[in-house]
């Protein structure tokens, strides 16, 4: 079989999306790559963020490979399938420029991990994968459409044209995943490093995962049908991978797990090896001598979740941490210390004091440490905050958050559009642009 992932050129006017714009290595692609060639079929990765690919240029590019299948993913990356633009115009676009020369189309994503029957109907796709794809690509590209039945978490039109939904969302055993190659221009286009503040690129950055999935569950976190049950991977297999981008020239790696926990064997390991790299964690799991590890093994940013500066706010938030403020505070301080950039993430609570806020964020500021103004919460489909407000996710899930974070706020986060448009608007702007 030849199978083509396509990783769209994502634009994001009018958009509340507020990840990182930059290209990012499609990790979720390059695991799937590796699974189905070892089975012996043909892939080619056509990325249109990393390799600057226009529309016309991928559609070329599916119809000189002539694939039997097309993947199209519905966020821009691995790293941002937690915070995914809600509107699906961008696949939904290209999705229409290859409709007749992709083969069979298959969306892979977090819309359809929530909401598989809308998002079949949005994105005209043959099926859709619920949850993490790599080992699902594999078993739905090795059985004939007929055979479909007996695939667990996917979602296709029957027979009558209505959508058929089989098991729950898939977690992949990430012990079987292997270590990543990406091809050297890849590489060489990477300039980016993700949150890194302390100094110019003058080499190439990179992505990668030491563990997927978190153990916590707070209320904010769109988690909860992919990317849940907290697994590591094995460390021969992260120092392999990681081997093979420095021999590629990449000087500093941004670590995408959910959640970057203490692990002193993985940092030893990394601290043997020249590169530098950025985690997002808790604060509160580190304790001050492996904070001080962390900054010796090349660690040069943290994006810390605090979430809120009172007790109150955190437990709102589901947040489950026994320091105090102070103590958050003091190990902010500690962690600055030894590496380069430390961030305090802050989400608008609703309850916690303006001054007070900025009074902290003040105090941290005076030390070194950033700390963000609070940013408004989007309730995603697959939070516990989606379901506390409305229930299960159903076909209206993605409509009815984003109508409601609208009707909320007169500001968001400050990358965010100043006037983000309704969800309708941004969706049916494919059939008529």
């Amino acid at each position: 079989m030849k199978i083509a992932l396509v990783n769209p050129r994502w634009t994001f006017e009018g958009s509340i999306y507020f990840g990182c714009r930059e290209p990012h290595l499609p990790l979720e692609f390059g695991y799937a790559k590796a699974l189905l060639e070892q089975r012996g079929n043909e892939v080619r990765i056509l990325d249109g963020q990393l390799d600057g690919l226009s529309s016309r240029q991928i559609a070329d590019g599916v119809a000189g490979f002539q694939p039997d299948y097309t993947v199209v993913t519905t966020a821009p990356s691995y790293l941002f399938w937690r915070c995914a633009p809600p509107e699906l115009r961008v696949p939904r676009a290209i999705l229409d420029d290859v409709r007749d020369l992709g083969g069979t189309l298959i969306g892979v994503g977090p819309h359809a991990s929530t909401s598989p029957r809308s998002t079949l109907r949005k994105l005209g796709v043959d099926a859709v994968v619920l949850g993490e794809c790599e080992e699902m690509l594999t078993n739905l590209v090795s059985r004939p459409r007929e055979a479909w039945p007996e695939v667990s978490s996917i979602a296709y039109l029957g027979d009558d044209g209505e959508p058929v939904v089989q098991g729950r969302p898939h977690a992949s055993d990430m012990a079987a995943l292997p270590a990543l190659r990406w091809p050297s221009k890849s590489i060489r286009r990477h300039q980016h490093h993700h949150h890194r503040f302390d100094a110019s690129p003058t080499g190439p950055g990179a992505e990668m995962e030491t563990s997927r999935g978190c153990p916590y569950h707070c209320t904010f976190c769109a988690k909860d049908n992919f990317r849940n049950l907290y697994r590591k991977r094995p460390l021969e297999i992260i120092l392999d991978e990681l081997d093979g981008l420095i021999a590629e020239g990449v000087e500093y790696v941004y670590m995408i797990d959910e959640i970057f926990l203490p692990n002193r064997a993985l940092l030893e390991a990394i601290a043997a090896r020249p590169v530098k790299f950025g985690v997002q964690t808790r604060i509160d799991l580190w304790s001050n001598d492996l904070l001080d590890l962390l900054g010796a093994s090349g660690c040069v940013s943290i994006e810390a979740g605090v979430e809120s500066i009172t007790p109150e706010g955190r437990m709102l938030l589901d947040k489950k941490s026994k320091l105090t403020t102070e103590e958050f505070t003091e190990r902010l301080i500690r962690a600055k210390q030894t590496i380069a950039f430390v961030q305090a993430n802050l989400i608008d609570a609703k309850i916690d004091d303006a001054e007070e806020i900025e009074s902290w964020r003040q105090h941290l500021q005076a030390h070194g440490v950033w700390a963000n103004q609070p940013v408004p919460l989007f309730p995603y489909p697959g939070s516990p905050d989606y379901t506390k407000l409305w229930g299960i996710p159903d076909d209206q899930a993605w409509e009815r958050a984003h109508e409601h974070y609208l009707g909320l706020f007169d500001r968001y986060s400050e990358i965010q559009e100043a006037r983000p448009m309704p969800l309708g608007e941004l969706e049916s702007s494919v059939a008529h642009g």
